[in-house]
């Protein structure tokens, strides 16, 4: 037997073998890694006030990837006799992830007793997320909308505090920036929010919508990192009206307004994100119509605006 390859021979086996690995399994198609996930927020179709069960059926059935639920929603879902237990299966077994949910605890606010409350809120939420298989949980700064007094750097302190229950109870909060408050109003704050908490899990969760009606520059974005954020929330606004005047009803199905959605695609490519696209509405006009119907536009819009933001780059 030859124990020596030349040179040639190593690299002729060599490729030989790359080639091998490079071929699909028989019958199967070559996959690729997908450059984003999807997600499905609840609020999309809140109006059609379906039950957390349907929505689930919808999500799955439109092609989404992953669901996001408000705690409101598993909470009232308890209430009425629902398992979390059996809704976590449910969702596995609809081929769906829970990445993220949406939360309300007053985690941010100065007065101390509202503050505890806001924790124990916060540990609840957890535990429901947890129990049916959700890994993160939204932080808005609930109660402190008004506020601009409130230190960033302290807002740190109570955000790493609140990393720290996360830790315990297996979800990671993110640090929600809400263009329509007066505390973490931009990306600059949440992200200094996330920088000094000091944690390795700290995170903030980004919205196109509140890019806008904030005022903070979508610039902002090639200066962060993948590890920055994972989820991402994804809509649309249209040119009118501007953003003192504009709210939430006003979003729209991406690509449908004037957001640079082909900029901030690409910006999130170039930073490395690979997460979540979670499409995040609460227009009236959508709630009047399927449900079913508006979930699927939804994710179709979404894919033709990264199809054609990152064409050729995949």
């Amino acid at each position: 037997m030859q124990l020596h390859l030349s040179r040639r021979q190593w690299l002729a086996s060599a490729a030989a073998v790359a080639g091998t690995m490079a071929v699909s399994p028989p019958g199967r198609a070559a996959e690729k890694t997908p450059m984003f996930r999807y997600s499905l927020n609840t609020s999309t179709i809140r109006g059609q006030k379906l039950s957390l069960v349907e929505e689930v059926r919808i999500a799955a059935r439109a092609g989404y990837d992953a669901i996001e639920p408000w705690t409101r929603e598993l909470q009232q879902y308890v209430e009425s006799g629902g398992s979390l237990k059996d809704l976590n299966k449910r969702i596995a077994d609809a081929g769906l992830k829970v990445e993220s949910a949406i939360g309300f605890a007053e985690w941010i606010v100065d007065d101390d007793t509202r503050r505890r409350k806001g924790l124990e809120q916060a540990k609840k939420d957890m535990d429901m997320v947890q129990q049916i298989g959700g890994m993160r949980l939204a932080a808005p700064p609930v109660g402190a909308t008004d506020r601009t007094d409130l230190s960033l750097m302290r807002i740190a302190e109570r955000y790493r505090a609140l990393l720290e229950l996360g830790d315990k109870m297996g979800v990671t909060p993110q640090a929600e920036m809400w263009g329509f408050s007066k505390s973490l109003t931009h990306l600059s704050e949440v992200t200094m929010v996330a920088v000094e908490a000091g944690h390795p899990k700290a995170c903030v969760l980004p919205d196109v919508y509140h890019f806008h009606k904030g005022g903070s520059s979508f610039e902002g974005l090639k200066l962060l990192g993948p590890a920055t954020f994972s989820v991402f929330h994804m809509n649309d606004y249209p040119a009118d009206p501007p953003p003192a005047m504009i709210t939430d009803a006003h979003r729209v199905y991406p690509g449908d307004g004037v957001a640079p959605l082909t900029q901030i695609l690409r910006d999130l490519r170039q930073i490395g994100f690979h997460g979540v696209l979670s499409l995040e509405l609460f227009n009236p006009e959508y709630w009047k119509q399927d449900a079913f119907e508006v979930a699927s536009t939804g994710l179709k819009k979404m894919k033709a605006v990264v199809d054609a933001a990152l064409k050729g780059d995949r």
